[in-house]
């Protein structure tokens, strides 16, 4: 695929293995690091220059290293002349901080947002957004993928015994009563 480079963040490298195996392509080469008092350090390890690029970097485990370690990404890039810069986000961090539910409570996915943004994202895929008003925090493109259709899909092929199967959720808001 011309004009592509697919970085992986630290935060879940075989998924971004998966992508790029999936796509036919090699993942860029990049280099992350903790200097001694914690400061994350990047290192990208390849031109970029008029390169669309994608980054895969999971909200998940130490969110606040694969934040800062992904605005860094973003920024690096923007900063070597890419063409355009996609984070693929697929459990978007501070989600659930989508709305100011006490006085003087702030509204975090909001500023993760902004933080994505100035760093100099173009585009954001996501997956499954806790509240979609959340996309409307940006002034870039979010495409928030569904995962229940192919869930389904899979239960479907996999599972003889589907029909008699129950999904159960942690929350009221998880899997739709008619789903299957």
């Amino acid at each position: 695929m011309p004009n592509i480079v697919l970085f992986s963040g630290s935060s879940h490298h075989d998924l971004s293995q998966k992508v790029a195996d999936r796509l036919g392509l090699d993942l860029g080469k990049v280099i992350t690091k903790k200097f001694s008092n914690q400061e994350t350090c990047v290192e990208i390890g390849e031109s970029v220059r008029g390169e669309d690029v994608y980054i895969v970097q999971s909200g998940c485990g130490e969110i606040n290293d694969n934040l800062m370690e992904l605005l860094i990404m973003i920024n690096a890039c923007k900063i070597a002349s890419s063409s355009r810069v996609t984070a693929v986000i697929p459990c978007f961090p501070y989600a659930r901080q989508d709305k100011k539910d006490k006085s003087r409570a702030p509204i975090s996915a909001k500023l993760v947002a902004n933080m994505l943004s100035v760093a100099g994202a173009d585009h954001i895929i996501t997956m499954d957004l806790h509240a979609s008003q959340i996309q409307g925090f940006f002034d870039i493109a979010v495409d928030n993928l569904y995962a229940e259709p192919a869930v389904l899909q899979w239960i479907k092929e996999n599972i003889p015994e589907w029909k008699n199967g129950i999904i159960v959720s942690p929350d009221a808001g998880g899997p739709s009563a008619d789903a299957l």
